[in-house]
C-alpha cells in the first residue's frame, strides 16, 4: 500500500475537494501553502501558522541551498526538525529564483551555472542536483527541475523551453528513484499555447508523478491571460492526481483558478502584504497606513477571529506601522494567512456542499462593496 495518495472527496462543476495524504499529516485541497522561503515564515511562529489552519508549507530550494546548506540542514535532522515544523514541506526546484538571475546565470543542456545573490559563489542547478538537495532537505512533495520563461515571449522560445523541461523532467523522475513517503511532480509548461501545453502534458503524464504543476503563470501575463490558460490546463493533466498552480497569488485569483480545477497554490503575497501594511479582508485590500485609519477602534474585520481582529484597533494597527514596531509585521501577516486559510475552508464547504457559484458570487459581490468607511 502506497504511503501517500491524493482521495477526491467532491466536485462543483470542475472545482474539486479532496486530500493529499502523507505520513506527516492530511493536506486538504484545494489548499494554499503558505511561503517558507528561507525556512521560516516571515513574522511567524510556525505554531501559528498552524493555527491559521495550513497543513503544508513551502520551501524554496535555491534560498536554502546557498544559506545555510542542504547538507547543514541535513545534518541537523532535516528541515522538518530545523524549522520546527513537523507537518508536509513542498520544496520547489530552485528553477524559478535561478531563471530570474538573468545576467547571472548561463543555461545549457546540463542545467544552470550561476552566481550567488548572496556573495556572488559560483553553482550549477541540474536535475540531478536539484533532487539531490530537496532529499537532503526532507521535503516531503518534491518539485522537477525545469525552466520557466518570463512572459510575454514568442512561440518559438516557449516551444524550446518547454521541451527542454519536459526532458529535465525524465531526468528528475530518474533521479529521484523510489522514495516511499515522498511525492514528485512534474510540472506542465507550453506557455499560453494550449498546443504546446497539451503536448507538455502529455509528455509529463507518459512519464508518471503523484501529482502535476500548471507551470509558467504568474510570471507577467496578467489574470485574465491566466485564467484563458486555466480554461483548459488542468483539463490537460490526470484527473485522479493533485493539480497545483505555483505562485498565485491575490484573493481573486485564488477563486478563480479553484474554480478552474486547481487544488494547490502558494504565494508569498499574504506575508509580504503584513510586513508592508496591507490586510487582505472579505471587502479587499486595506491599507492600514492610511491616515483614516488613525481614529478608527474597529478591528479590521469584525468577523475576523484572529489576534489582530480579536484584540486589536485599526488605530493600533496604523500606530505600530507608522512607528515601525515589528509587532505590525506580525499582527497583520497573521491576519493575511488566517484570512487566506479562512477563504480555503470555505471554498471546501462550498465544493462539498454543491454551492460554489454562490460562493463565489458572494465573494466577488463583498470585495464590490469595498472597506467599510471610517465611523
Amino acid at each position: 500500500m502506497s504511503l501517500t495518495s491524493f482521495t477526491l472527496h467532491g466536485r462543483d462543476g470542475a472545482a474539486r475537494t479532496g486530500v493529499i495524504s502523507t505520513p506527516r499529516g492530511e493536506i486538504r485541497t484545494p489548499a494554499f501553502m503558505p511561503v517558507g522561503t528561507a525556512a521560516t515564515v516571515k513574522a511567524m511562529l510556525p505554531e501559528n501558522v498552524r493555527a491559521t489552519g495550513a497543513d503544508i508549507l513551502l520551501g524554496n530550494t535555491y534560498h536554502l541551498m546557498l544559506r545555510p546548506g542542504a547538507e547543514r540542514v541535513a545534518r541537523l535532522g532535516g528541515l522538518h526538525k530545523f524549522m520546527n515544523w513537523e507537518r508536509p514541506i513542498l520544496t520547489d526546484s530552485g528553477g524559478f529564483q535561478v531563471m530570474s538571475l538573468s545576467g547571472l546565470r548561463k543555461l545549457t543542456e546540463e542545467g544552470v551555472t550561476f552566481k550567488s545573490h548572496i556573495d556572488g559563489s559560483k553553482h550549477m542547478l541540474s536535475p540531478e542536483s536539484s533532487m539531490e538537495i530537496q532529499r537532503l532537505l526532507g521535503s516531503d512533495i518534491v518539485m522537477c527541475f525545469d525552466e520557466c520563461p518570463a512572459l510575454p515571449a514568442d512561440r518559438k522560445r516557449i516551444e524550446q523551453s518547454m521541451r527542454l523541461s519536459m526532458r529535465w523532467a525524465q531526468r528528475s523522475r530518474d533521479a529521484f528513484g523510489d522514495r516511499p513517503g515522498h511525492m514528485l511532480f512534474g510540472i506542465q509548461q507550453g506557455g499560453l499555447e494550449e498546443d504546446l501545453r497539451g503536448e507538455s502534458a502529455e509528455a509529463l503524464t507518459s512519464i508518471g508523478f503523484d501529482g502535476y504543476a500548471v507551470g509558467g503563470l504568474a510570471v507577467g501575463e496578467g489574470q485574465e491571460a491566466m485564467f484563458k490558460v486555466l480554461d483548459f490546463a488542468p483539463g490537460q493533466l490526470p484527473e485522479d492526481k493533485p493539480r497545483y498552480l505555483m505562485g498565485v497569488g491575490k484573493p481573486d485569483d485564488i477563486v478563480g483558478a479553484v474554480k478552474r480545477g486547481i487544488d494547490m497554490m502558494d504565494c508569498v503575497l499574504p506575508s509580504r502584504s503584513g510586513r508592508t501594511g496591507q490586510a487582505w479582508t472579505r471587502h479587499g485590500m486595506v491599507n492600514i497606513k492610511n491616515a483614516r485609519h488613525q481614529d478608527d477602534p474597529r478591528p479590521l474585520d469584525e468577523h475576523c477571529s484572529c489576534p489582530a481582529c480579536r484584540s486589536y484597533s485599526r488605530a493600533y494597527l496604523h500606530h505600530v506601522y507608522r512607528a515601525g514596531e515589528m509587532i505590525s509585521g506580525m499582527l497583520l501577516t497573521w491576519h493575511n494567512l488566517h484570512y487566506y486559510q479562512e477563504l480555503m475552508q470555505g471554498m471546501r464547504d462550498a465544493i462539498a456542499s454543491g454551492t460554489f457559484a454562490a460562493f463565489e458570487e458572494q465573494f466577488h459581490t463583498q470585495r464590490a462593496e469595498g472597506d467599510i468607511p471610517p465611523l
